[in-house]
C-alpha cells in the first residue's frame, strides 16, 4: 500500500501529503477526545495575547519566576511520548487544501478510494478530519488515512483506502 497521497486536478501546487509524519505535527487533534468533548476553534494570536498579559502581570505581582526545571520538562516529553505511542490522531484538511490553492473555477474535492469516489463541495471539505492514526499505529491495513466527518457520525464506518485527492 502507498502511503503518499498526490493532490492533483485544479490546484496551483500539486501537493503530496505524507500521514507517517503528522504524529510530530503540532496540529495534530487527539481524537479520542475531539468528538467527545467537541471542536474548540483557537485564535492563536488572541491565546497569546492572553498568555502575554498574564505572564506580564504574575510578574509584576510576584516577581520574575525561575524557569521550569529540567525534570519536568522530561516529564513533559515522556506524557508526549506516551500519547504517541498509545492515542488516536488526526488532523484538519482545511491547511492542506488552502496550501494547494483551488483555482477559482474549482467547486468540488474528490477523494479517490481502492472502492470508487467521495465528492464533497470545497467549503464542506475543509471541515473533514482525516485519522490518521488508531491507538498509536499508522492506518496500514485500510490507510494511509480515514476521512472523518466533522460531527463524527462515520466514526464506525469511515472513508478508506484513500489514493488520491482531486479537485474539480
Amino acid at each position: 500500500m502507498e502511503f503518499i497521497i498526490p493532490f492533483k486536478g485544479e490546484v496551483k501546487f500539486k501537493l503530496t501529503l505524507d500521514p507517517t509524519v503528522w504524529i510530530f505535527d503540532d496540529r495534530k487533534i487527539d481524537l479520542d477526545t475531539f468528538f467527545i468533548e467537541g471542536a474548540v476553534k483557537r485564535d492563536e494570536l488572541e491565546e497569546y495575547k492572553r498568555g502575554m498579559g498574564e505572564h506580564w502581570s504574575r510578574e509584576i505581582m510576584e516577581g520574575a519566576t525561575v524557569p521550569p526545571t529540567l525534570n519536568s520538562e522530561k516529564k513533559f516529553k515522556r506524557q508526549e511520548k506516551q500519547d504517541m505511542l498509545t492515542k488516536t490522531f488526526g488532523m484538519e484538511f482545511k491547511p492542506f487544501l488552502e496550501n494547494a490553492e483551488p483555482s477559482e473555477q474549482a467547486t468540488t474535492v474528490v477523494f479517490e478510494t481502492a472502492h470508487g469516489e467521495q465528492a464533497f463541495p470545497i467549503e464542506k471539505s475543509k471541515e473533514l478530519i482525516f485519522k490518521f492514526s488508531e491507538n498509536g499505529k499508522p492506518l496500514r491495513e485500510d490507510g494511509p488515512v480515514h476521512i472523518l466527518l466533522p460531527d463524527g457520525s462515520n466514526r464506525d464506518n469511515p472513508i478508506t483506502d484513500v489514493t488520491a485527492i482531486r479537485v474539480e
